[in-house]
This record gives structure tokens, C-alpha cells and sequence, in this order.
């Protein structure tokens, strides 16, 4: 099964809010004074979604993707797997990120640990309230997980099906990564030649 570009209608979290907010502006067609069977179907729809709001809002979410919000505080939970060819060497087949709107995160991780360092690639994150999936960038930096940006769309198509392929097990691929520049705007470049060898990191 390939993996998913956009998380299903049903599971996007501002769905529910924006039934409710349809729901809401009926109740200046639905009067109580109206047809009965109309009004107390209503109501009970209303109810209905207000469950739902709260559902998305305090149910905690099983996935396995530690960075469904594009943030979380720790990979506690994530098996992580370096990339068999880079380990202990030199960067190469460099691949710049997408750092948009990521900047001080990257800053904090700079000063934690320096512009060399490695990177968590995960799969099906995507930005708070998106639609679309895409293979979040998550600097190791100190020890403590910061969100450093996402896979370009050129390197997103072509990883995401093997890195999904090991999400869904809990394995998360870790891969050196360079911060480049001295100050804001910083940009990060990954080494993703150790994933042509993706296959390596199955079980045997």
C-alpha cells in the first residue's frame, strides 16, 4: 500500500469545528417555534458534533508518528535506525530542507550542539491544522527534538514510501545534517545517500 499524501477528511482536526461553526449559523433557520421534527433532529445533530469537537480535542492520538503536529518534546516512543552508510564518515549527496518558519528552533539546536549534527526523518508529519503529509525534519540537537523544517517536495516523493514503510513499524531513520550560515536565516542540509541502502535496515 503506497503511503498516504493527505490525512483522511474524517481524522482532519478542523473538521469537526467547521461543521459546528455550519451548524451554529442554523440556528437562525431552526426555530424552536418551527416543525418539531426538524427542530429536535437539530438539536440533536448539534449535540452530535459538540461530542465530536471534544473528542478531537481531548482524545489522545495512538499513531505511532511522534510529529503529527510538526512538534513534540521527546522520540521516547521511536525506534531510531541510522542509515547504514552514514555512520562515522563525512557528509555527502547533500539535500537542502525546507526551514520555513523554523528558524529559532534551528537556532536553539545550533547552540545545543553545533552545525553538525544528526536529524530524525519522520514521515506523515505535517504542519499544525494541514491537510498534507509530509517527511518532517527533527534536529537532535542537546539531546532535546526540534522540529527543523520538512523534505523538499523533489526529496519528499522520492523517500516517502520507504520511510513510511518503516514508521508504520515504529523505526525512524536518523541521518547526519549540517547547519549552514552563522546566523538567521539558517538553512540545513541532510545527507541522504545512507538511505539507497534503506533496505539494509530491515530485520533479518
Amino acid at each position: 500500500m503506497s503511503a498516504p499524501r493527505r490525512v483522511p477528511l474524517l481524522r482532519w482536526e478542523p473538521l469537526p469545528f467547521l461543521v459546528l461553526l455550519v451548524l451554529a449559523l442554523g440556528t437562525g433557520v431552526v426555530r424552536p417555534d418551527g416543525p418539531a421534527p426538524l427542530f429536535w433532529a437539530y438539536n440533536a445533530l448539534l449535540v452530535a458534533v459538540v461530542i465530536w469537537v471534544l473528542v478531537v480535542v481531548l482524545r489522545p492520538d495512538p499513531a505511532r508518528n511522534p510529529d503529527r503536529w510538526g512538534s513534540f518534546e521527546s522520540l521516547e516512543h521511536a525506534e531510531l535506525v541510522d542509515a547504514p552508510a552514514a555512520v562515522d564518515r563525512e557528509l555527502q549527496t547533500l539535500v537542502p530542507v525546507d526551514v520555513q518558519r523554523r528558524q529559532s528552533k534551528i537556532d536553539l539546536a545550533r547552540i545545543a550542539a553545533g552545525p553538525s549534527q544528526h536529524a530524525v526523518l519522520v514521515p506523515r508529519s505535517r504542519r499544525w491544522l494541514s491537510p498534507r503529509y509530509r517527511v518532517g525534519v527533527v534536529l537532535e540537537g542537546g539531546g532535546k527534538p526540534r522540529q527543523g523544517g520538512y523534505l523538499q517536495p523533489a526529496a519528499d516523493e522520492r523517500r516517502r514510501e520507504q520511510l513510511d514503510a518503516l514508521a508504520q513499524q515504529g523505526r525512524y531513520v536518523r541521518v547526519p545534517v549540517r547547519i549552514t550560515g552563522d546566523q538567521q536565516p539558517y538553512g540545513l542540509d541532510l545527507d541522504l545517500s545512507g538511505l539507497d541502502d534503506l533496505d539494509a535496515l530491515d530485520p533479518a
